[in-house]
């Protein structure tokens, strides 16, 4: 799913925005690093997670003993994950492009450290437009 889609479904989301943040490749989608991605993955405070139970949405359990639960086809959520902090986007939280590298580490999959690679260079390009560095032309 693209941004938009993204955004329209956390807008559709029930619950308080102040107790999730995006994650993983649906961040990276919301940053404009990549074009698409497959779900959207979330990071929820505890009391979120209570909710999600009470709620009668099933998890399990991650090896840290965090729940973890899906909901509908699209969403996954993952209680107190969070590396970093985060930033406010279109009104939702979401992590900081230091805390996405540092859960994707985590995580350690190839594809992940693909994900670094490539938000390492958006990094890098924001920090020339940002420094007046640009390359010259002629």
């Amino acid at each position: 799913m693209d941004r938009q889609e993204i955004l329209n479904r956390l807008m559709a989301f029930p619950y308080d925005r102040d107790e999730y943040w995006v994650i993983t490749g649906s961040a990276m989608v919301m940053y404009g690093i990549k074009e698409h991605a497959g779900d959207i993955d979330l990071g929820c405070s505890v009391k979120m997670a209570d909710l999600l139970e009470s709620d009668g949405y099933l998890y399990g359990r991650t090896k840290d003993g965090n729940r973890w639960f899906k909901v509908g086809e699209s969403i996954e959520i993952f209680e107190s994950w969070l590396y970093g902090s985060t930033i406010k986007m279109e009104g939702f939280r979401v992590i900081s492009l230091n805390g996405l590298i540092e859960m994707k580490e985590k995580i350690g999959r190839e594809k992940d450290f693909k994900d670094i690679a490539l938000i390492k260079s958006f990094l890098k390009v924001k920090e020339e437009l940002y420094s007046g560095d640009l390359p010259q032309t002629r």
